[in-house]
């Protein structure tokens, strides 16, 4: 992916601790209080148990590509899902890797891509 302008996201109460973290370079995940286990999106309650005991927790920024596809507009982009080290699966795009250069399972790590006007996104590069 270039230097295209990536559409900054619009917060609300429930992601913005989620976008917070990103702004200070962090990745931060949800987390269920009562079963222990990860989640992505941010949400509310949890999507185990409809609790609503969750939290937001720091996460390695690791991954490995599940499944991705390449999208051939003015110039090719790379939407994919990528499996987090702590279990959820994450819709993101790829950066700095051509998509000739993409295969599943092949580890990523996170990139924090500047956005016009609002906090970074979000995307992953080999490694």
């Amino acid at each position: 992916m270039s230097e295209r302008t990536i559409q900054a996201p619009i917060p609300d109460p429930t992601t913005a601790p989620f976008w917070d973290a990103c702004r200070e370079g962090r990745l931060m995940i949800g987390r269920c209080k009562d079963t222990g286990r990860h989640f992505f999106p941010p949400r509310g309650v949890s999507p185990f148990t409809l609790s609503p005991h969750v939290e937001l927790v720091p996460v390695s920024g690791r991954g490995t590509v599940y499944s991705y596809t390449v999208m051939r507009a003015k110039e090719p982009y790379i939407p994919a899902m990528v499996e987090l080290a702590e279990g959820p699966r994450v819709f993101t795009n790829l950066v700095d890797v051509a998509p000739e250069g993409v295969r599943i399972g092949m580890a990523v790590t996170l990139r924090l891509v500047p956005t016009e006007g609002g906090p970074p996104v979000p995307m992953f590069a080999p490694g």
